[in-house]
């Protein structure tokens, strides 16, 4: 009788501690066991700071040692080969090569000053031996795979900063994929894409995963993401599997009380009725960002990408705006345009002054009153302060608080709003998940007790209780403050539960606006239909991926 095939990944046992200082250690994992074969995927779900992303960093050995340090006891064999300890040389024979990993935040994952072809050819170059026009047919064929198009070629000089969220994260799923790694660790890989490129990266990674046998261990707080990927699902909850299961058995007759509250959250309600008269905070016409497309010996501009073609808009105090598209129709780039942090044509009048032409100087005493949170959050946090100097700058640059323990006294009250405990206010923005130092984030831009805020994705890399906890709380502030939202999302079952008007973009264009009401109950344009198909409906979108 043949033996059973050995696990490719065996995790036994795993456990993670982190020296907090002071003589103190934190449990991030706590005895974690599960195995992975070829060709099967395995998603881990559960709350942010539950785990997960600790247990797959560990698994590469990407932790910062010797602050993080894995328990006597702790195993991670992968093909027979164990993991934990393994020395440089055996590591680096393994990353990026037969293990490749897709990180939950790519803009910091990107090198910011080097294009994206030489980025992906690194790796090429690295475990292929793979240069010149070889690699850059490779690097095209991969950026085509991951749906940038007809754009791939063009996008090879690109940097990370020209690029959308969303084809960021298309470009680190191509770097993981180029090798052909016999276990991919995807890191909240469809975070920062709209729900139509969700589908099609779900479809690309299940026809890659049946060619090569591929194994996948998928991070997500999507619960629909993991019933169309996942074959078992694992719950943490405080560093420990709670439950673990094929999928159809753990989400149709889930066990433990966790698993069931996960299964139950989601944003919930409506906006409210608003005043229709309520003054205006923000009004823009005819708004344009062109970026010049340079070419030829003198750098002539040739023509120009249109991020933004022409908007007009007003918001009103108490007021949402949701803005949904695809990754790279223009949400991001009409969000800066409107706070002068993007260089834009056309008149924006900001509580009834044109702020257009207004110098930086001018613009100062305003910014307290405009905020911002950003996609990003680990990229715009920075990790040589605390997470109490980071909220308390913006109070020190516009004099705000009678001094330090009245300021001190004021990010105390804002963390309790967002749900941190305040005492963490001591802590640096790495010692946090990607959903904590989300509502750091947030707590930065409401502690100025701002008019006007930008929310530019600020659910997306939280879970769906803590993202109902969010919505919860910003409707909360904007009743009391009457704050003016622009919200930006690719999740529209989030903008639903929050917006009182729609803007639908495309190629920088508005191409359907009006009551959210009407835009998602009775969507007029095609393209419109096709974004609510797609989020209501993900077996929607998939049978039109197949088409």
């Amino acid at each position: 009788m043949t033996p059973p095939a050995a696990p490719l990944l065996e995790v036994r046992d795993l456990s993670v501690t982190f020296d907090v200082g002071r003589g103190r250690t934190v449990t991030a994992v706590d005895r974690v066991s599960f195995t992975l074969d070829r060709g099967e995927t395995l998603a881990l779900v559960g709350e942010s700071g539950s785990g997960k992303s600790v247990t797959a960093l560990s698994i590469l050995q990407l932790l910062p040692y010797p602050l993080a340090k894995h328990p006597a006891g702790s195993s991670i064999r992968f093909q027979g080969r164990e993991l934990v300890g393994a020395g440089e040389a055996a590591l680096r024979e393994v990353r990026g090569n037969r293990i490749a990993m897709v990180f939950q935040e790519p803009m910091t994952s990107l090198n910011p000053l080097h294009t994206i072809e030489r980025q992906i050819g690194e790796a090429l170059v690295i475990h292929k031996g793979l240069s010149g026009p070889a690699a850059r047919a490779r690097i095209i064929e991969l950026l085509k795979l991951v749906g940038m198009g007809a754009q791939a070629e063009k996008r090879l000089d690109a940097y990370p900063h020209q690029l959308s969220g969303g084809q960021r994260q298309r470009i680190m799923i191509a770097m993981a994929l180029a090798n052909e790694p016999d276990l991919l660790i995807a890191d909240e890989p469809t975070t920062a894409v709209d729900v139509t490129i969700q589908a099609q990266l779900l479809k690309l990674l299940r026809e890659l995963q049946a060619k090569l046998g591929m194994a996948m261990l998928f991070i997500t707080h999507d619960l629909g993401v993991v019933r169309k990927i996942a074959g078992r699902v694992a719950v943490m909850q405080r560093g420990q599997i709670v439950e673990a299961g094929a999928v159809e058995s753990v989400f149709g007759s889930p066990r433990h009380d966790y698993t069931r509250h996960l299964l139950s959250a989601e944003p919930k309600g409506r906006p409210g009725a608003r005043e229709t008269d309520a003054a205006a905070v923000v009004e823009a016409s005819d708004i344009r960002v062109w970026f010049p497309i340079k070419a030829g010996l003198l750098r002539r501009t040739v023509s120009h990408v249109k991020a933004v073609d022409g908007v007009d808009l007003t918001l009103r105090e108490g007021h949402t705006l949701g803005v949904v598209g695809e990754s790279g129709s223009g949400k991001t780039t009409l969000g800066l345009a409107l706070l002068k942090l993007e260089t834009s044509a056309g008149t924006i009048r900001f509580r009834g002054s044109e702020i257009q032409g207004l110098t930086a100087r001018a613009l100062r005493p305003l910014r307290r009153e405009m905020q911002i949170v950003f996609q990003d959050p680990f990229g715009s946090l920075s990790p040589r302060l605390s997470v109490g100097e980071i909220i308390a700058e913006g109070l020190r640059i516009h004099r705000l608080g009678a001094d330090e323990a009245a300021r001190d006294a004021m990010v105390v009250d804002v963390l309790e709003e967002v749900r941190l405990d305040p005492e963490t206010r001591h802590r640096y923005p790495h010692e946090f998940s990607g959903g904590q130092r989300q509502r750091i984030a947030i707590a930065r831009a409401l502690v100025l007790k701002p008019r006007f805020i930008v929310l530019d994705e600020p659910t997306s890399a939280l879970d769906m209780s803590v993202q109902a906890q969010i919505v919860d709380l910003l409707r909360e502030l904007q009743a009391r403050h009457r704050l003016a939202y622009m919200f930006i999302s690719h999740d529209l079952k989030v903008v639903r539960a929050l917006a009182d008007e729609v803007m639908v973009l495309k190629d920088g264009r508005i191409v359907e606006r009006g009551p959210a009401a009407t835009v998602f109950d009775a969507p007029r344009e095609p393209y419109t239909r096709a974004l609510m198909a797609a989020a209501f409906s993900l077996e929607a979108v998939e049978g039109a991926v197949r088409t």
